[in-house]
């Protein structure tokens, strides 16, 4: 009987696990992008001896150091950086301060490394115990600023948006109501700008570099010396999972 896709999927998933001695596992989360509920794992045991649970790095993923900066992740875990280099290089031509460049360059930071659903929530949570307010809060507001217009600069809805969701798409309640709150906020241009400046159809082979960056990350993101995860930090146990997203338990 012919395989489907998923069947193919996780016996490919089998092979590889036992080729490398460990049990590689999916969340309930990760599992939910396939259709099904709840983790796998679950009833799952070694079959062979000195086969485990993997505890620790997945060696299909680059290793990263024992301290990760916020350049390891997007080194190591990052797919889809191109998209922020682009839209941090806009914001940087047009002269804009140094915490709105910032927040451009990290705006899709949970779409490249964690997440896409409500990604200006999630990338708010990564970065808020490491830049300045301003920044991560502008980061959760875009989520719902880039879904209206202001003709005040320029920004008019994304026709990008209507090939993606269809031309009779609406914002939830809540994207609404978010950006109604944002709109009399000290911090609402910042946030705007970062709607101004994003990418819609990005370029996949645009030439950017992260060299304009490096220095405006240095004085704007506030690195541990322990390394992103170790920190302790509100937000550390998700700088863990990224780095470790196939850990067991």
């Amino acid at each position: 009987m012919r395989q489907s896709i998923e069947e193919r999927a996780d016996a490919l998933e089998r092979q590889m696990s036992d080729e490398l001695d460990a049990i590689v596992t999916k969340s309930a989360l990760f599992n939910m992008a396939d259709g099904e509920l709840g983790p796998t794992g679950l009833g799952e045991y070694p079959t062979k001896p000195g086969q485990y649970f993997l505890m620790g790095d997945d060696p299909r993923l680059p290793k990263m150091p024992a301290k990760p900066t916020i350049l390891d992740f997007f080194k190591c875990r990052a797919k889809g950086a191109n998209h922020l280099l682009q839209s941090a290089t806009h914001a940087l031509k047009a002269g804009l301060p140094e915490k709105t460049v910032a927040a451009s360059l990290l705006h899709d930071i949970a779409n490249a490394i964690f997440i896409k659903s409500d990604h200006g929530y999630w990338g708010a949570q990564l970065v808020e115990p490491y830049v300045d307010e301003e920044i991560s809060w502008a980061i959760k507001a875009h989520q719902a600023l880039r879904f209206f217009p202001d003709e005040s600069v320029g920004y008019a809805y994304p026709e990008q948006y209507v090939k993606l969701f269809g031309p009779d798409y609406e914002p939830d309640e809540y994207i609404k109501a978010e950006y109604e709150a944002a709109r009399n906020h000290k911090w609402y241009m910042t946030a705007r700008m970062i709607t101004v400046h994003d990418i819609y159809s990005f370029d996949p082979n645009a030439q950017v570099s992260w060299e304009p960056f490096v220095d405006i990350l240095g004085r704007n993101f506030r690195q541990p010396e322990e390394g992103l995860g170790n920190d302790n930090s509100p937000s550390a146990h998700m700088w863990r999972t990224i780095r470790r997203p196939t850990k067991f338990i």
